[in-house]
């Protein structure tokens, strides 16, 4: 039994190297948003972070904010999605079919 346990070990330890990789290629990794036809645009690291936001000057009105304000908003929820949706697929790549889904990967979840 103490072999299957070392086994098990090893596995774990080998995912964890795996995960920390495809963690590292996800951070180089970006996906794109956009709302109002184009008019907000947004993109998102791997790492779940904001890098750009691209705002069309037609859309920049001193009389309607909260349109824009709506529009970066709904852009940004997407892109985070997206982002959230690419880890999770990226994750079952390296799980193999292991039910990590309820999983809460520090830094990466």
């Amino acid at each position: 039994m103490a072999k299957g346990l070392g086994d098990i070990f090893k596995q774990a330890q080998k995912l964890t190297a795996e995960m920390a990789r495809v963690q590292q290629e996800l951070a180089n990794k970006t996906v794109e948003a956009s709302a109002g036809g184009g008019m907000v645009t947004v993109v998102a690291n791997g790492q779940q972070e904001i890098v750009s936001i691209k705002i069309d000057p037609e859309v920049v009105s001193k009389d309607d904010v909260e349109m824009l304000q709506d529009l970066v908003l709904a852009a940004t929820n997407e892109a985070l999605r997206k982002v959230r949706d690419m880890i999770a697929e990226e994750m079952a790549k390296v799980a193999g079919g292991l039910p990590i889904a309820g999983l809460k990967i520090p830094g990466l979840m």
